[in-house]
This record gives C-alpha cells, sequence and structure tokens, in this order.
C-alpha cells in the first residue's frame, strides 16, 4: 500500500456507493485505475525517434572526423542534420497535440454510483470498491466482481474464445472483456496494475510490432547502408592516405563524401513528417488516427467491410407501425409497454421501441433475457402472463410471413412478438411460441450512403456488407445505396465449416444473419485470398472482426471496447468522410514513394562510385559540402514541398522494389558518366579542377532529371518547384563555387557537360527499358 497506509476495509452499500470521503481516501491509498495509455508517441520517444538514429549517428561521427581535421566548410550538412530533426520533432508534436485533443472525445467513460447519484466519470477515476453500472455496449476497464444482475460478456480478445459467458452475482469480470448483453452492478476488486488486463498488455507490448512496408524499407536500408559504411570507410580511407598519400584532410574529406552520399536522411524525415501531417489533416475532419502507420495501410486497402447499421444506415431506428397478429390475454400495446419498461437492453433498435410504447406495469417480472447477436431475441417472464420474447422472425417462427417478408425486401427491419407459457431458457433453443404481433422498423439510408460508396467502387475498392440482419433486408438496403452485385448475398446461419464460409468470402458481397466469429472468419478470409482488408464496426460483436482486420475502423458513436481496439475512430460517426481518409492516405504513400526514388539516386551512385574506386584505387570525386547541395537543392526541396501534394491514385504495392526501379536506371547512368568523364578527360585536355567540376554538374544533371520524372504530370506547383530548384543548383554552382571547393566552369567544361547529359539521359532510358524487362512492366512516365 502506497505512503505505509493501512488499507481500510468498509461495507459498500449498492444504492449508496462510496462517500466523497471514501474515493478521496482510496486516492490517498493509490487505490485508483490509471488511464489508459494515449494512443501518441510520448514527447520523450518523439525526441528519441528523431535524434537517435543510426544516421544520425554516422553523420555524428562523419562530422566528429571532418571537425578533427579542420574541414569546418564541409560540415555543413550537419546543420541540415538539425535542421531535420527540428522539422521533424515540431511536425510530430503538432499532430500529438491535435489527435489527443480528440482522443479526448474518445476517452472511455464509467458509470459508478457515489453517495447515491449515478455519476458518469472517466476509468482513470476510478477507485478500489467503486460500483460500476455495466450494461451492453461497455468496456469493462477494471476487474471486478457482478453484485447485482446478470450480464454476458465476451472474452475475445482476452482469451481468444468467442462464445459469450454468462456472469451472474458472485462472479468475477476480467478487465479488457465487453458486456455483450444484460445489465449489472459490479464492485471494482483490482484497479491499476493489479489488473488482469494490464499484465497482458505489459508482456504483449514486450514483442507488439508495427506492421509498416515503409517503416521495414527503411530498416532495410539502414541495415544494408550500414553493413557497407564501416568497411568502405576505412578502406577509401587506408587508399587515400596511405596508398595515394593524400593527405590527413583530403582522405577525410573525400571518404567522408563517399559515406554521407550512401545516407537517404531526409528521407527519414519526410516519411515521419508525411505521416504525422496526414494524421493532424484527418483530426481536422474529426478522424482519431490511433496508430500513424494505419494512414500507410489505408493506401492499399482494396476490400471495405461495412456493417448495415450506422454505417450505410444512419443508425437511427425508427419504428413504422406494430400490428396485431392474433390477440392474447392483454392488448398487444400493453404486453409491450410492461416489456420495455423490464427490458435492459439499450441497442437502437430497442431504444426506438421505448420510444414508440409507452411503458406500463402489469406484473412482477420473474426473469429476464436480454437481447445478444448470438440469440437474435430478448425475453421478460412475468408472474402469471408467460414469457413475452421479442426478436428475428427466423428465430421465432419456422414459417415467415409473406407480408414480413415483404417489408425486409423494402429494406425494412422487423420483429415478431411471441408469447409462451413453457420456460424459456437462456442457453436453451426457443419453445413453441405463439406469435401475436410484428414490428415494422426503419434505419434511413445515410444522405451521402449512395455518393460514398460509388467513389469506393470507380477506385475499384470492393465493398463486402456484413451484417447480422436478414439477408433479404441487408441487400435490399445494399441495393438503394446502389452497392453492385447486391443480388448476390447469403444467409450466414446456414453455414458452419471454415472451408463454406471462405468460399462465400470470394462469391458473395452481402451477409445476412452474421455471426461474431464468423465475421472474423470471414476477414480472415478475405486477407488469405491476398486482399488488404478494412473492417468498419461500432459494436462488441465486431471486436474480433477489427482485431483480425489489416485496417480498423469504428464509429464514433459505437461501443468503447470498439474504439479502443480500432486504428481509426470516425468521432462524428459520419460514414461519408472515409473517402477523405482514403486519400489522405494515397497521398502520403504516393508522395513517398514518387520522392524517395530521388533519395535513393545518391544512396546507390554513392555506394557504386565507392566501389569502382575501391577497385581502383581512384579519390572519390567529389567531398561533402558538395553532397549537402544536392542534399538540400536536388533533394530536400522538391521532396518536401510535393510531398504535401494531393496524390489519389492506386498505391504501388511494394514500396522498396518501386523506389528501386524508378532510382536504378538514374543511378546507373551517373557511374557510367563517372568512368566516361575519367576515361575521355585526357582525350579533351582537361585538368584535374575542370574535371572534377564536369563530374559534379553531370550528376546534379542527373539528379535534375530524376526530379523530373517524380514531378510528372506536371502542374503549377510543380513547375515551379522544379524551375526553381534547377536554377538554384546550376546557381549555387556558379556563384558560389569556391565554398563548393570547385572550379568555375570554362566554356569548354559547358559543351562537354551537354555532350554528358545527352548520354546521361540515353543511358538513363537505356537502363530504365531493361530494368522495366527484368520486371516484366514496361514503365510509362505519368501523363
Amino acid at each position: 500500500m502506497k505512503n505505509g497506509k493501512e488499507k481500510q476495509d468498509f461495507l459498500v452499500s449498492l444504492e449508496h456507493g462510496l462517500s466523497r470521503e471514501q474515493v478521496k481516501l482510496r486516492y490517498e491509498q493509490g487505490e485508483y485505475n490509471k488511464l489508459p495509455e494515449p494512443s501518441t508517441k510520448s514527447k520523450k520517444d518523439i525526441l528519441k525517434d528523431n535524434i537517435c538514429t543510426r544516421f544520425n549517428l554516422y553523420n555524428l561521427l562523419i562530422a566528429l572526423a571532418l571537425a578533427f581535421v579542420g574541414a569546418w566548410s564541409n560540415m555543413a550538412f550537419f546543420l541540415i542534420i538539425a535542421l531535420n530533426a527540428f522539422i521533424g520533432i515540431m511536425q510530430e508534436l503538432r499532430a500529438k497535440k491535435l489527435i489527443e485533443e480528440l482522443s479526448i472525445l474518445s476517452a472511455p467513460q464509467v458509470k459508478v454510483i457515489r453517495d447515491g447519484q449515478l455519476q458518469e466519470i472517466e476509468t482513470g477515476g476510478l477507485v478500489l470498491d467503486d460500483i460500476m453500472v455495466l450494461e451492453s455496449g461497455m468496456q469493462i476497464c477494471a476487474d471486478a466482481m457482478v453484485k447485482k444482475g446478470r450480464i454476458e460478456v465476451n472474452e475475445a480478445l482476452l482469451t481468444g474464445e468467442s462464445d459469450p459467458i454468462l456472469k451472474e452475482t458472485g462472479d468475477i469480470l476480467l478487465s479488457g472483456s465487453s458486456v455483450v448483453s444484460g445489465q449489472c452492478l459490479a464492485g471494482v476488486i483490482h484497479v491499476g496494475d493489479a489488473n488482469y488486463v494490464a499484465g497482458i498488455t505489459k508482456e504483449a507490448g514486450k514483442f507488439k510490432k508495427i506492421h509498416s512496408e515503409l517503416l521495414d524499407s527503411m530498416r532495410r536500408v539502414t541495415r544494408f547502408t550500414g553493413y557497407l559504411i564501416p568497411p568502405l570507410g576505412v578502406i577509401l580511407f587506408i587508399q587515400a592516405f596511405f596508398m595515394r598519400e593524400s593527405g590527413a584532410a583530403l582522405s577525410v574529406t573525400t571518404t567522408a563524401a563517399a559515406l554521407l552520399g550512401m545516407l537517404p536522411k531526409g528521407l527519414v524525415l519526410l516519411i515521419s513528417v508525411s505521416l504525422a501531417a496526414g494524421a493532424a489533416a484527418l483530426s481536422k475532419k474529426k478522424v482519431l488516427v490511433q496508430e500513424l502507420f494505419a494512414l500507410e495501410t489505408l493506401a492499399h486497402v482494396d476490400i471495405l467491410c461495412l456493417d448495415k447499421t450506422g454505417t450505410i444506415t444512419q443508425g437511427k431506428m425508427q419504428v413504422m407501425y406494430i400490428k396485431e397478429l392474433e390477440k392474447a390475454e392483454q392488448p398487444l400495446m400493453d404486453l409491450l409497454g410492461a416489456f420495455v419498461a423490464a427490458s435492459d437492453d439499450n441497442n437502437a433498435t430497442f431504444q426506438s421501441l421505448k420510444e414508440y410504447v409507452p411503458p406500463c406495469h402489469l406484473e412482477s417480472v420473474i426473469e429476464k433475457i436480454p437481447f445478444s447477436s448470438e440469440r437474435k431475441w430478448s425475453a421478460v417472464t412475468f408472474e402469471t402472463l408467460g414469457t413475452l420474447v421479442v426478436g428475428a422472425p427466423e428465430r421465432m417462427t419456422k414459417e415467415v410471413s409473406g407480408e414480413v417478408k415483404s417489408e425486409m425486401e423494402h429494406g425494412n427491419r422487423v420483429l415478431l412478438v411471441g408469447i409462451t407459457g413453457e420456460t424459456v431458457g437462456i442457453k436453451a433453443p426457443l419453445p413453441r411460441l405463439k406469435i401475436i404481433g410484428m414490428i415494422c422498423v426503419t434505419d434511413p439510408i445515410r444522405e451521402n450512403a449512395v455518393e460514398t460508396l460509388d467513389y469506393f467502387k470507380k477506385e475499384g475498392i470492393k465493398i463486402k456488407v456484413i451484417s447480422g440482419d436478414n439477408p433479404v433486408t441487408v441487400a435490399a438496403v445494399a441495393e438503394k445505396a446502389g452497392i453492385l452485385e447486391t443480388g448476390a448475398y447469403i444467409d450466414m446461419s446456414e453455414l458452419s465449416g471454415e472451408e463454406e464460409i471462405a468460399a462465400a468470402a470470394g462469391t458473395y458481397s452481402i451477409f445476412g444473419r452474421v455471426s461474431p466469429i464468423q465475421k472474423k472468419q470471414l476477414v480472415q478470409a478475405l486477407k488469405k485470398q491476398g486482399h488488404t482488408v478494412a473492417m468498419t464496426g461500432d459494436g462488441v460483436n465486431d471486436l474480433m472482426a477489427l482485431k483480425e482486420s489489416d485496417l480498423s475502423i469504428a464509429i464514433g458513436d459505437g461501443s468503447d471496447a470498439a474504439r479502443q481496439v480500432s486504428r481509426l475512430v470516425l468521432m462524428n460517426s459520419d460514414f461519408g468522410v472515409l473517402p477523405d481518409v482514403m486519400k489522405e492516405g494515397r497521398r502520403v504513400v504516393n508522395n513517398v514513394t514518387r520522392t524517395a526514388g530521388i533519395f535513393f539516386v545518391k544512396t546507390i551512385y554513392s555506394i557504386l562510385l565507392s566501389i569502382v574506386c575501391v577497385l581502383g584505387n581512384l579519390a572519390f570525386p567529389f567531398v561533402p559540402i558538395q553532397i549537402t547541395l544536392i542534399d538540400l537543392a536536388i533533394e530536400g526541396y522538391p521532396s518536401f514541398i510535393m510531398s504535401f501534394q494531393p496524390d489519389n491514385k492506386k498505391a504501388p504495392k511494394h514500396f522498396l522494389k518501386e523506389v528501386l526501379s524508378r532510382a536504378l536506371p538514374n543511378a546507373l547512368a551517373i557511374v557510367m558518366c563517372f568512368l566516361i568523364i575519367r576515361l575521355s578527360a585526357p582525350v579533351f585536355g582537361m585538368t584535374d579542377g575542370q574535371e572534377a567540376v564536369l563530374q559534379y554538374l553531370t550528376v546534379g544533371t542527373v539528379g535534375i532529371a530524376a526530379v523530373f520524372k517524380a514531378c510528372l504530370p506536371f502542374d503549377m506547383v510543380r513547375t515551379f518547384v522544379f524551375g526553381t530548384m534547377t536554377v538554384g543548383y546550376y546557381g549555387a554552382v556558379l556563384i558560389f563555387h569556391k565554398i563548393l571547393k570547385a572550379e568555375l566552369p570554362e566554356l569548354k567544361t559547358w559543351a562537354l557537360w551537354l555532350l554528358m547529359a545527352v548520354i546521361s539521359v540515353f543511358l538513363e532510358r537505356i537502363f530504365a527499358l531493361l530494368i522495366a524487362k527484368r520486371n516484366g512492366t514496361i514503365r510509362q512516365p505519368e501523363r
């Protein structure tokens, strides 16, 4: 116990709950719950991730080596490294602030009884012995014991078991599980790290890995260059200092230039800034990004699984009419009034029924069975009247009337009302019922549903509607919303084996009467078929499917549990914002892919030139200050500006393969041009200084050609960026040639540069065609 204070036990009244003094005492004793971990990185992690990187370590070591030999002007690159880190930190902090402001609105709340009053508090304010009021849809945020009432819970996220578990008075409720049905009062028995879920989370955190192709690709590049830099650096220095006797200063500067060129320094910044900017942009549209790399997954989604209620429809159930089908001992409306007065159900359908039917009291209630997605019915047993059951027609009777079918075909939800004198059990099949009435409920289609779904169809993204409703009703709603292949629907209650479910996943678009475990199995089947699957959900019955999907999207008005497990949360519950979410994901990945090739050009040619120099005992042709100008003018400036441009085309599937295919032709052209210049320099009577500046102009020209490809198709922004970059680079070479350690180009040098420019374009095209042929694709310029 904290502060050395002894725990004071006391009896807690269910009706009164804890008093203010008792809550204060629990806080003083440290017996309070902890707020959920924020979905954003901590400030410490942001600083660490932007500063303590392997690239920065290499850059620091290179800077120290240059400082040791007094090559101060060649250390300008370190200012750019510092600027990169600063921009990355500021952008991530800005995104963190916006996301956390939105997270407050999504933070889970818990209902407790204190001082005899029902209060709603943050889960972090929960203390030991608090009396929680738990009902359907809530996530259990602390270990507790049922004190009164009965609920069914889903422990799938803890144990993997999908079946609902009945919890009655005296049973233990585990934190991290979710209430499927019913209502109860539960006393908190563990808080903070003592909770069951805390131990699992702590253990899982040790092995949690973010799946991101962008991140994995950069790790591979870092690992590869990390293996090359030490041995190449040592060999280049030894050759320069001992074999060519170039002196310490020149040996260090040329070696440093080779190593600096191998590091795609700005690319890491570009990826982090692009993702953070995307998350910040979506937060302004009231979309909470709980995992930054979810934006990357967005760009690759090709199947979107939707629930009908609250996604395609407004989720605002309205009872159209109630019709009496057969006489009972009491009028139908009176029986339903007693039913809604006694029922603990809180889903949208029963809320609409409570609004339509005035509650009344007929006689004492003996038993209540709440609605669940598995049962599809709810029941209340009265003292002498028997048991009244309200539920889905196919669960209530073997023969569904034409009138019921007609309403379903119009997209309306139909509930039947039955009564029986026999015992109705929570786990047992329903006995034979006397059907005395029908309830017709409508849920209007969202105004923007047709437009939204049409966007996804045009983009080639398949829509799968997965619902617990009757498949006829689901298909009718889908048809109104304009979803293709609406005739292809299936009743999932008729399927059992995983093979049947997998076959149905690839064949049908509309799935009705889907159980929670079947939702998960459908997502699994689609992923096994090679699809990237996004899943939207709002209820506890969606949890397993949300966790299984590549991208989980929760509806803001949905359950606490659904919001907590999802990577994206639509805070305004607006399905119409999904196209904007998709566009933002594509923008991030397409722009990073587009500009990453520019960075990799320098990385590849620096590695290849270093190998050529080692084999030929040649000096690396550039110095660090020259590499810094290329970093700044040709790589950093255009990439940073273009990363914010909209780009809604389909994202490439293989990031690293794509960018290497873009970069390799230019890099190989540079290496060939280097050899041509090196071999032809004596023929043209060039001095070492003239050869060096020609090499530098040629490298810059081929780099600019790579930017030209990245700018296709040109628009006003890209035209401006390309023009200012080109003028800036050549202008810097002319004006600051002394700072750049280069001679002022002579007329002969410019003439040879034009010749090398033509040769480099020719070589780049040849290499591009060869690589495209090897990859089985002929790349065409974007228009």
